[in-house]
């Protein structure tokens, strides 16, 4: 795909370096080199190439040892992932090795990291939400945190563009909480989707049920493939299909000539120069050798992910900033945030027996938030809200059964009954003592500190789940469906899989790390634009937001470049 730098020795200075090439990563590298800079893109893990490097794309369950189960010896280097049951042999290729990334878990937390070209980008749920002035202003208005910098006229058109190009699916709705993108064509829901629909809209007034806004192409769009519904997205798609780094913006990055990547390169540190009052550049371990390089740039991005990136800025210390980069608020670090998640109800739906669906749709129902989004809708035991996710299939009808011969073979090739589901997502407030240090008595293969990290959900967002499993049961309850059991399957940040905060924007430097465009209040060539940026977590899911915010700031960066600003 690009022009790799292997040999360091070819060339060091470039006019931009990005570090990760991830989700925002990729945005950046694509947004800086179609501008004209010769950017560097440094990714920690080995070379992924699109579709070349998906071997297991194609794969049934049969195809592979244990039926996609993991050996002993897998289950060991993920020994941390291994709790969330998402990982087999079709995806263990995509993660992180936990033995060789080690971090220390001062309250339980679950980090799952994609050491790789593309990242987590691979592997995302690919749920893509516009936030509203309604998540911008909540922290103004109700005291938590610091005030966001922005607002959503500000980040709107950078919505539609990002959105434009990424290809997005969803309907139009109208709603202020939840603020419509340029879409696609959506997906359809199922029968029994529809008629819980129905029946909560009118049993609800203010609640409405849709198909998931997803990064999932429903027609071809800008020379990629539509979406198969094979449902094998964390395999890497070969159509291209959803959205990811490897398929669409590191191409694109490429097409103009200007990129350079350069793999197996953890990022040791962020350069900093007293006497300019910048960053030049960026000091890095090739995890192969262990030789260190310096590479020297213009403008920096950090898009290694939340915690990676806030690592690096905690271990880059100077005379100037003693505490890591751009740390005089003290606050780099603190008010890390995720999404509560795990917690609904389930239940069976009587009838639709003759019917069944086509595919493996890669995509579900949301039910957008609907409390404290108004003074008729303020809730007096939380502040903030929640949406859900979820939907309806049909499994088998013969597991664990101790029957046999034809009439159990017979009853096996028929789809067992409807069951419908759903499952919030709920914000968490960004309280100070929820942070990640650095830690010096626990060192990485390459003899670099790990991180500690100190993180729970607090009486806010414990109160917020509790609703969430209400309103769940008493949505299905009247939605007429059988059996229903609410659950809150009781979790440790992390498992959203949405980590946020911990280098926060704000307006004041005293207060947070990042200005208004993405800066770092005290090296304004430094730009973090990945989730540690974020000062409030909203409810939705929050890419779709990191790419925008991206965008934004590299269209910053070069017109400052130009103006000689930084």
């Amino acid at each position: 795909m690009a022009n790799y730098n292997i040999d360091a020795k070819k060339e060091t200075t470039y006019d931009a370096i990005v570090i990760g090439s991830g989700i925002s990563g990729g945005w950046a590298a694509k947004e800086l080199c179609e501008k004209g800079l010769k950017t560097l893109v440094l990714e920690r893990g080995r070379i992924v190439e699109h579709v070349v490097d998906y071997p297991t794309m194609n794969l049934d369950p049969w195809d592979t040892e244990l039926r996609g189960g993991l050996t002993p010896e897998q289950q060991q280097k993920h020994y941390k992932k291994m709790r969330s049951g998402w990982m087999g042999t079709d995806t263990e290729h995509f993660w992180a090795d936990d033995q060789a990334n080690p971090y220390t878990e001062e309250k339980p937390f679950l980090w799952l990291r994609a050491h790789q070209m593309g990242g987590r980008s691979i592997l995302w749920g690919k749920q893509t939400y516009r936030w509203s002035d309604l998540d911008f202003e909540a922290n103004a208005k109700d005291g938590h945190g610091v005030d966001w910098p922005i607002r959503y006229k500000d980040i709107e058109p950078w919505y539609t563009y990002v959105e434009k190009f990424a290809g997005i699916s969803g309907e139009p709705l109208g709603l202020p909480q939840l603020p419509d993108s340029h879409f696609l064509p959506p997906m359809e829901m199922n029968c029994v989707e529809k008629h819980v629909k129905s029946r909560i809209e009118k049993e609800f007034s203010g609640r409405n049920m849709i198909i998931g806004r997803c990064a999932h192409l429903t027609v071809p769009h800008n020379g990629r493939g539509q979406c198969q519904n094979r449902n094998r997205c964390s395999r890497g798609c070969p159509y291209g299909a959803y959205f990811s780094s490897n398929a669409v913006t590191l191409p694109a990055a490429h097409a103009t000539g200007n990129l350079t990547i350069r793999p197996y390169s953890i990022v040791q540190s962020v350069i900093y120069d007293d006497a300019k009052g910048k960053a030049t550049g960026v000091r890095i371990i090739d995890s192969e050798t262990n030789e260190d390089i310096e590479y020297s740039a213009k403008v920096i991005f950090c898009n290694a992910s939340t915690l990676s990136s806030t690592q690096i800025l905690l271990n880059s210390k100077s005379d100037r900033f003693e505490n890591g980069l751009g740390n005089d608020s003290g606050e780099l670090g603190h008010n890390l945030m995720d999404h509560t998640y795990r917690v609904g109800a389930v239940g069976t739906v009587d009838g639709f027996d003759d019917k069944y669906y086509k595919g493996r749709r890669p995509n579900g129902i949301y039910i957008p938030r609907y409390w404290n989004i108004s003074e008729e809708t303020k809730s007096d035991k939380f502040v903030r809200g929640f949406g859900y996710q979820g939907g309806a299939g049909r499994g088998g009808n013969a597991a664990n059964s101790p029957e046999f011969g034809a009439s159990f073979k017979d009853r096996m090739l028929k789809p067992g009954p409807w069951e419908f589901f759903i499952t919030g997502f709920a914000e968490c407030l960004p309280y100070h003592d929820n942070k990640v240090s650095l830690n010096t008595k626990v060192l990485d293969k390459w003899g670099q500190p790990t991180l500690s990290i100190d993180a729970e959900f607090k009486e806010n967002e414990k109160a917020i789940n509790k609703q969430i499993q209400e309103d769940a049961v008493e949505m299905l309850e009247k939605s007429g469906l059988k059996n229903i059991i609410g659950f809150d399957n009781e979790h440790s940040p992390g498992w959203g899989v949405h980590e946020m905060g911990t280098a926060r924007m704000g307006r004041d430097p005293k207060t947070s790390v990042l200005n208004g465009f993405n800066q770092v209040h005290a090296a304004k060539n430094v730009f973090v634009t990945d989730g540690a940026c974020m000062t409030s977590s909203s409810c939705v899911n929050p890419s779709l937001t990191y790419m925008a915010i991206t965008a934004r700031a590299a269209d910053h960066a070069v017109s400052e470049l130009k103006k000689r600003n930084i």
